[in-house]
């Protein structure tokens, strides 16, 4: 791109759109980018203004902007991704199924780095739907020199950095603790709720077990689910500081090595994070089943999608961890859970 006279432009490619001001009559678009400049149009030109124009020669070269776009978006775009053509140099990543939206954001940051490239995206692991754009790019100019496109090829070369995977149903194996429960002096209602917040993400709560508050019940309920051989164990109840709340040290004793017993999110600060062997464990705390979205909705989708959360990660959720709780629920469209 280059600056030259409107009086030696005939004969080049404007690259951005100009527009004419007529007061009272007309203001739109007189010129797109992309129009190449004739003998006849530098009186209009000069009418407006203009008596230099940013140019590129057609003889100079470049990658159009059209081209720039679709190779970009082929590097970034992974699994689960298709492209979808919109026209003047833009191009959106659209979700070809349901799962867990996933973003190299080094790699990102790599790629719009170059000034002259656009690559917008969701904010990562959040569930995305068959059909939703989770990402758009383009290139600024008409033409962009070939090195640029060939760098955010390069960055992409080894693992595209846009993905969407398909979360894959587990059986869940649900321990309920709490000695009002399990004498019969209230009905358990956190089990019918976990088993439609399992259902809603493919997966099954294939056996409950109820337990006292007692740590040694606790660890053999566990371990008997195991043995069942299910993908997952989600404990609930006993998850705060009290005396009675067993529940953690019956996790640990059943063997589960905890990644995080706390969290900072609000719904979900008492969440308990563990693995026996390659089996996850979760304690959920009691806000899960009041709050519509909590921290199960930001961790258990990610364990679906085979992803292993670690302790940092779970500690970045704290920027973005406080609900709103808004009276109309709009997650994942708002800031909850969209950690830096």
């Amino acid at each position: 791109m280059k600056t030259v006279s409107v009086y030696d432009s005939v004969g080049m490619v404007l690259v951005h759109d100009m527009t004419q001001i007529i007061p009272g009559k007309y203001k739109g678009s007189r010129f797109k980018k992309g129009y190449v400049v004739k003998e006849q149009d530098i009186p209009v030109l000069l009418e407006m203004g203009k008596e230099n124009l940013f140019v590129i020669n057609l003889e100079d070269g470049g990658v159009h902007e059209d081209e720039a776009a679709i190779r970009i978006a082929k590097a970034a775009a992974g699994i689960g991704i298709e492209l979808k053509v919109k026209g003047e140099g833009k191009i959106e990543l659209v979700a070809l199924y349901d799962g867990l939206l996933q973003i190299d954001v080094d790699k990102l940051m790599e790629i719009i780095d170059q000034e002259e490239v656009v690559l917008a995206t969701l904010h990562k692991n959040q569930v995305v739907k068959k059909g939703q754009v989770v990402a758009g790019t383009r290139v600024i100019p008409l033409f962009v020199p070939e090195e640029i496109v060939s760098t955010a090829e390069t960055v992409c070369l080894d693992n595209a950095i846009i993905r969407v995977t398909p979360l894959k149903p587990l059986k869940v194996g649900l321990v309920t603790t709490g000695s009002e429960i399990y004498h019969g002096r209230i009905k358990d209602a956190f089990g019918p709720i976990l088993d439609k917040k399992f259902g809603l993400l493919g997966s099954t709560v294939v056996h409950q077990i109820i337990s006292d508050d007692n740590d040694d019940m606790i660890a053999d309920s566990i371990k008997q689910l195991l043995s069942e051989k299910v993908d997952m164990v989600a404990v609930t109840g006993g998850m705060s500081v009290d005396p009675d709340d067993r529940t953690p040290s019956g996790i640990r004793k059943a063997g589960g090595k905890v990644v995080t017993y706390g969290a900072s999110v609000l719904p979900g600060a008492m969440f308990l994070l563990a693995y026996i062997g390659d089996i996850p464990v979760v304690g959920l705390p009691g806000c899960v089943m009041y709050h519509k979205i909590s921290i199960f909705d930001l961790i258990i989708p990610r364990i679906m999608a085979g992803d292993k959360p670690t302790r940092s990660d779970i500690k970045k959720l704290a920027h973005g961890g406080l609900c709103r709780n808004c009276e109309t629920c709009t997650y994942p469209n708002c800031g909850f859970g969209k950690a830096f």
